[in-house]
């Protein structure tokens, strides 16, 4: 694995490989003698959109695992002035040993991995969000104890960078999703069609999708640069929420999950959410174990020779 641009471009065995890091990590965090592989190196965090969880997992893993990190907003540098990426990422090629990026298109993240030579981990696109669909099936993994006969509800806006790294997620790692969401926020017929049979099953009946489900997962409503949509979005996911009735038709010790930040009494109530926040949390932290097994498994990416 030379560089984390999504889900659709890992496969089985990456995933598994991940995951497994991830686990043993969040095990050794704190032990001493755990290994450095980062050291001498510096990554750079480039972040066209907000964040919390994102920024801080990173930074934090980063020098954890014996690194240096610049965090550099899109705002402040060349590329909010209208560089190209290309050009962006042929300079910090030369100067960094690996990107995380977090932005709107990702043609942008992938053209900068092109570019830059350097290892380049996709932090969240419009298109997708990978880093956070790892941490979550380590989640699942770890209180499961298995991600064999898996059965996930995705609540929401089925059409969103979330949703579609779950719905490669299915795909690659062979677990059933259902996709519970009004037409409007849909996946095309044209993009479900690159999906097995049978993996991805889209409804616009919430309490079908629910029932004997092992995972309830929504997000927020209105994500990031969406906000110009926010009154018709409100109005037509208001009926796709996670409450206590819905948790109740789902398989006995459901895990209920948001992947943050939560708008409690929009996509789950605020019940609902304080039950199930050890779970959520966990979510949460799991960025920090799963992000970390990413950073050590592109260490040992060669760096083109560029004299």
């Amino acid at each position: 694995m030379n560089h984390l641009l999504s889900i659709e471009s890992m496969d089985a065995a990456q995933i598994r490989a991940v995951l497994d890091l991830a686990h043993a990590m969040k095990t050794a965090r704190r032990d001493p003698n755990a290994g450095r592989p980062l050291a001498g190196q510096v990554w750079g965090l480039i972040f066209s959109k907000s964040s919390t969880r994102t920024r801080v997992s990173f930074e934090v893993g980063i020098r954890e695992l014996g690194g240096d990190v610049l965090f550099l907003a899109a705002s402040e540098i060349q590329l909010g002035r209208g560089e190209p990426i290309k050009d962006t990422a042929r300079v910090l090629g030369r100067m960094l040993d690996g990107a995380v990026i977090r932005t709107y298109a990702q043609a942008d993240v992938e053209e900068f991995s092109v570019f830059s030579g350097i290892p380049t981990i996709n932090a969240l696109t419009d298109t997708e969000h990978p880093c956070q669909i790892l941490a979550d099936l380590q989640t699942i993994e770890a209180g499961r104890g298995s991600l064999q006969g898996l059965i996930v509800t995705f609540i929401g806006d089925g059409d969103c960078n979330v949703a579609r790294s779950w719905m490669w997620a299915a795909e690659r790692v062979g677990f059933e999703l259902r996709i519970a969401a009004p037409k409007p926020f849909q996946p095309a017929p044209s993009f479900l069609a690159g999906f097995t049979p049978g993996r991805v099953r889209v409804t616009d009946d919430l309490a079908d999708a629910a029932r004997g489900a092992h995972v309830l997962y929504t997000d927020v409503w209105v994500s990031m640069g969406k906000e110009s949509e926010q009154a018709f979005r409100l109005a037509q996911l208001a009926a796709y929420q996670i409450d206590e009735a819905l948790i109740q038709s789902a398989a006995p010790g459901v895990f209920v999950m948001h992947c943050l930040p939560a708008y409690r009494g929009k996509e789950i109530t605020a019940q609902a959410f304080e039950l199930h926040a050890p779970t959520i949390f966990d979510q949460a932290e799991n960025r920090l174990h799963a992000q970390k097994a990413v950073l050590q498994l592109l260490s040992h990416t060669r760096r083109p020779n560029r004299s």
